[in-house]
């Protein structure tokens, strides 16, 4: 019998109106969790996501041995066990659909004393992870992977790690906290010189723990030897998730929302920067600083965009959004081109592509190159497209409805719950005429 899947239809036109808090940042809360677990004493975490990729890290850890009490309305307690003090799970850890879980865990238990099995969903166990296990190999891990390099993973523990300098070869936060996270346990020091900046949540968040790190340079370095001191952590909401409604009110009608309590880290904020080159009416106000991490209440209007060349140093600052801003760029004056993006085409599906595809399907001129898109904008017509499962190309294609000239409908929509399961509640509130569909 068929698995039932879940489906969106979003119904044209309407606009976007009012003010909404969107979910805690997917990047801090998972971090929240994996170093609260290893630091010394109780911390304290308000804002976490209470969604699918973070309850997979909170579970791994929890079969490590680690007490976490939560979430309840985005308040958890860890109740960590320090730096060595993590049991060997009794099965194989399952991280879903969570890469973020799976890259960054690889580093953490590569120095453990015991052995581990990390695997995942049929997504997740597509998605490369040698560019992870590679470096961790130098550094003297043990790593099994399929013959193809990918999930399961097994992490072999009882080995000694060697701090190593390492070049990324691709910007990529994750590979950089992996290594980071390898390093706590590494003798001497390690190094990692990203070709680009990317999000720093990692390095901020092990300072916020008391442990050193430093910058060299372009190269970021760590040694081991030093504690984690729990701390209280509060989550601002995900500049990633307030990218669809940042989108949705630069392209709707008579549109006007806040967004409130954003991370606005300068390694996340290429979504801003890229709209606002667009045309976009974006205001950033109440700027502060909190728990380290600085945040706004992000202001959006209707705005007459136009097609840019996006700049190649705002692309790994805004990878995650890129599905919502080529809505935008299907929507803006005349062409929209983007390169340097091959990381797209690797994430929970191959993002180019999928959104190639769908852009198509709703009567848009839009070409995929191996590196990013050339998009002409043009009016949206109704139609069905395919999310192929990535939570972020069914939010996307649910925004676009704002500007189409007939319903659209998106398949396959049910991991909107890894990410932000308060999508469509918040989206309709604001006032975007959407309902779920079941289908087979």
């Amino acid at each position: 019998m068929l698995k039932p899947t879940v489906n969106f239809r979003a119904e044209p036109g309407g606009s976007l109106r009012g003010e909404a808090r969107v979910p805690g940042d997917k990047s801090i809360s998972h971090r929240s969790i994996m170093l609260g677990s290893i630091a010394e004493g109780v911390s304290h975490v308000t804002g976490f996501l209470d969604a699918e990729d973070c309850l997979a890290t909170m579970n791994a850890f929890r079969a490590m041995g680690v007490k976490i009490v939560g979430p309840e309305e985005g308040r958890v307690t860890i109740h960590g066990v320090g730096l060595n003090g993590l049991k060997k799970a009794t099965a194989p850890i399952d991280l879903g659909n969570s890469g973020t879980s799976m890259r960054l865990l690889s580093g953490l238990l590569a120095g453990q004393h015991f052995d581990t099995v990390l695997t995942g969903d049929n997504s997740l166990t597509r998605r490369p992870m040698k560019r992870v296990t590679e470096p961790l190999r130098r550094m003297g891990a043990r790593i099994e992977t399929s013959e193809s390099g990918t999930a399961p993973l097994k992490i072999m523990g009882g080995n000694r790690l060697q701090g190593i300098c390492y070049d990324m070869p691709v910007a990529s936060a994750q590979v950089k906290s992996c290594l980071l996270l390898a390093g706590l346990y590494a003798e001497g020091k390690t190094c990692v010189r990203e070709p680009a900046p990317t999000r720093d949540h990692t390095e901020r968040m092990l300072a916020g723990f008391g442990y050193p790190i430093s910058r060299e340079g372009e190269r970021i370095c760590i040694h081991s030897g030093g504690m984690l001191k729990a701390t209280d952590i509060d989550v601002p909401s995900d500049i990633s998730s307030a990218a669809f409604f940042m989108v949705g009110a630069a392209i709707a009608r008579d549109a006007d929302v806040t967004l409130l309590h954003v991370g606005i880290n300068p390694t996340r904020t290429g979504v801003i920067d890229i709209l606002r080159l667009m045309g976009a009416n974006v205001e950033l106000n109440n700027e502060r600083v909190i728990g380290g991490e600085p945040v706004a209440d992000v202001r959006v209007c209707s705005s007459e965009l136009r097609g840019i060349d996006i700049p190649p140093h705002l692309v790994p600052l805004a990878i995650d959004e890129f599905p919502a801003l080529f809505v935008a760029a299907a929507c803006a004056a005349g062409e929209t081109r983007l390169g340097g993006a091959e990381e797209l085409r690797v994430k929970e599906s191959d993002r180019i592509q999928v959104m190639a595809d769908g852009l198509v399907a709703l009567g848009i001129d839009a070409n995929p190159t191996l590196d990013g898109m050339v998009i002409r904008g043009g009016p949206f017509s109704g139609g069905s497209v395919d999310s192929h499962g990535d939570h972020r190309i069914a939010m996307a294609f649910s925004i676009a409805a704002l500007r189409a000239g007939g319903p659209i409908t998106i398949g396959d929509c049910e991991n909107v719950n890894t990410s932000f399961p308060t999508f469509l509640k918040l989206a309709q509130g604001l006032g975007l005429n959407i309902a779920v569909q079941s289908g087979r």
